[in-house]
This record gives structure tokens, sequence and C-alpha cells, in this order.
């Protein structure tokens, strides 16, 4: 496919004021796509930055503004350290319905997957989120999604698809591969019980945002373990974030949301990013949109720092990875951690039947608590979703 039929060049204004100047800058840090620029062959990238600026089927039309003004504060800040190759591919042309945007966007993730290449999508609001459902599935990826937002986005009635209810879409596609869903600080009150109960039934991760406030850090074994990461801005407090069409007075600080997407940067399954519902009609002095552009920059710079590595059954004891066994008095068999010499990061040993194992991603407190004879709750979903 040829890009240049999906994809405007960027264009944006000189910054008033620059943060950085020269090559500490951000822009010298990327490659960016003008109007001359060859996009058949772009495989020696390994990021590509894609603006979707889409306001249909949002709750503020104001939507479509967002990747632009994101871009111009994104091009305000220092580069990215380390040699990764990033290319700004600009926006999507809009679709002439908000279904051929959907597929075009598929159609973009789709071909970037193909090259090798890892999309951080700024939208637009997040009923574009079924795109990333659409290409994962297309690519036949059985996904986990991991969420930051402060609601479940599934509506327990039939509604015109919306930002509040992209899961409705998803869960409606038979072709749909999404496999297991994590919400990472959601606000009760935000939320239909029955919404909650549906999805503790199906074996989701839901974390409150109180509950993750009090220790971040464990979020990043979730985040590690996700093929896709969606970031609605609404999720930050309104104080931090006044840019959206629904803010809440709750939510994460700025320097919480910033350290979740570090996590997501240095996780080596995730495939896909976006960061949707920045809307500059609503922002303040651009306050939303240079939060979304830090976001953004934190993201690259986890990506550009990540360690490629995940235990095997026949590595795990070779050097980088230390094999422990818990005994635990409720469980016929031991509980197995393995734990990377390197980064000092977790998994858990989950038997998958037919003398095969899988592993998930966890934490040093899980293997704490595995010591104190108690079986850690990741462990109890980790088997749950392997019988279903």
């Amino acid at each position: 496919m040829d890009l240049k039929d999906y994809l405007n060049p960027v264009s944006i204004d000189s910054p008033d004021i620059e943060y950085v100047s020269g090559h500490a800058g951000f822009p010298h840090s990327i490659t960016v796509h003008t109007e001359s620029m060859n996009l058949r062959d772009i495989s020696k990238f390994r990021v590509a930055l894609l603006g979707v600026p889409e306001g249909r089927n949002a709750h503020g039309t104001g939507t479509s503004m967002g990747p632009d003004r994101i871009r111009a504060e994104l091009y305000r800040l220092a580069r990215i350290p380390g040699k990764t190759k990033i290319i700004d591919l600009g926006n999507m042309k809009q679709g002439s319905s908000f279904n051929d945007t959907l597929a075009g966007l598929a159609d973009v993730l789709v071909s970037l997957a193909g090259q090798n290449i890892f999309p951080v999508v700024t939208g637009g609001s997040s009923a574009l989120v079924p795109a990333i459902d659409r290409a994962l599935s297309e690519l036949k990826i059985r996904y986990t999604l991991a969420a930051v937002d402060p609601r479940i986005d599934f509506i327990a009635e039939k509604r015109e698809p919306g930002p509040f209810n992209y899961l409705n879409t998803i869960a409606q596609d038979h072709r749909s591969t999404l496999r297991h869903y994590i919400n990472i600080g959601y606000q009760t009150y935000l939320n239909d019980p029955q919404v909650v109960n549906r999805f503790l039934k199906r074996k989701s991760e839901l974390l409150r945002v109180g509950d993750v406030r009090k220790a971040i850090y464990l979020t990043e074994p979730l985040l590690r373990d996700a093929d896709a990461a969606v970031f609605d801005i609404s999720a930050v407090r309104q104080s931090d974030a006044p840019g959206t069409a629904s803010p809440s007075p709750n939510g994460f600080y700025g320097e919480e949301i910033c350290l979740l997407s570090r996590y997501a940067g240095i996780s080596d399954n995730l495939k896909v990013f976006g960061l949707f519902d920045v809307d500059p009609g609503f922002d303040l002095r651009n306050q939303t949109a240079a939060l979304a552009a830090q976001i953004i920059w934190f993201f690259l710079e986890g990506f550009a720092q990540k360690q490629f590595e995940a235990p095997t059954p026949g590595t795990s004891n070779q050097g980088r990875f230390t094999r422990y066994h818990v005994r635990i008095s409720d469980l016929e068999d031991d509980m197995i951690f393995i734990k990377s010499n390197l980064t000092d990061r977790w998994w858990m040993e989950l038997p998958s039947g037919e003398d095969k194992v899988s592993y998930i991603a966890c934490s040093h407190e899980d293997y704490l608590q595995a010591n104190h004879n108690e079986v850690p709750e990741r462990w109890i979903r980790g088997i749950e979703r392997l019988k279903s």
C-alpha cells in the first residue's frame, strides 16, 4: 500500500518559545513526512507517530484539533535519548464516514506491523480504538488491551458507537481476537456497577485509581503483558488536564500518567500505543496538549531504553534469569517464579496443560506473598484465563 494515499504531511508553525534549541530539540530525534518524501520504504524506522484528526462519534468535535496541538507541544521538547529511529507520518486523511476512517487507520496499522514499525497514535476520541482491534485481529493476534481510563467504556444498552462504549463495538465484532481487558485507574462513581461486575466475571483486571496511586509501580507488570495500551486523557484530574469533553476533579496527576506511559514504553510485548480525547476547545493555555506531548515523550523515552527479554522453558537458567520454586500448602505443585538478573523484572510460570507452560509478568511483591504461603491474585486470575 502507498501510505501517501492515507496520510497528509506534517504541517506546523515554528514554536514561539523553544525550551531547547539546536540539536538538543525533539525535531532532531525524528524524520518528518513532507510533501516530497517517499513513504513506500520506511522499514528503517522503529517508531511511527500518527495523528488521527477525527471529531465524529466523539462528545466534542474539538478532538479533531488534538493531534496538531499535541504535535506542536511535542516539537518544543528535548530530543529522545538514544538512537531509536522515529518518523512522524503526519495526519490520517479523514474518511467520508467515520467507519471509513476506522478502516483506513486499521489498514495503516497493519501496514506498519508488516514493516516491524511501532505505531504511536494520537486522536481523536477513544471511539477510534476499534481500529486497533481490527488491525490486531487481522494480524491474528489474541491480544490483551490495557486501558488507562476513568471509565470502563462499555454501556449495557444499544447506542451509537462512541468514546464511552467502544468496547461494545469490539464485543459485537465476531472477528475480534481480544482475549483480556485491563483497566488502570477506573473511578467507581463514573461506572455502572453492573458493568464492573460483568467484566470481573470475565476475569478482567480492574484497578481503581486510588489503589493504583498507592503503589503505581505494581502496574508495570500489567502493561508489560499488554499488546495494546490506550490512554484516555480524562484519566488525569481536571486541574492537570482540563482539555477534554469529560473531565473529572479526581484522577492521576501529570507525573503519574507520564510514569504509566513510560511503563508502556519499556514493555517488550506492546504492539501499539494510543492517546485519545484531547480536546483543545476545552483547554487552558494548551495545558492539556502540553501534558499529552509529555506523555508521548515519556513513552518514547521508555521505548528507546527497553530490554527485550522473556523467559522460556529452555532458557530460564542460562545466566540471564534465576528460577525460584515456592512451596504453598494449598497447591499440589510448587509455584515457580522467574527473575531477570539484568532488569530485576519478575514472571510467574503457569501450567497450561499437556506439559506446557505459560509466563505472565508479576511483581516482587507477588513473590514475597507466595513466600508467606499466600497464593497471589495475579496467579489465580492467570490460571482462570488459561482454563477459559
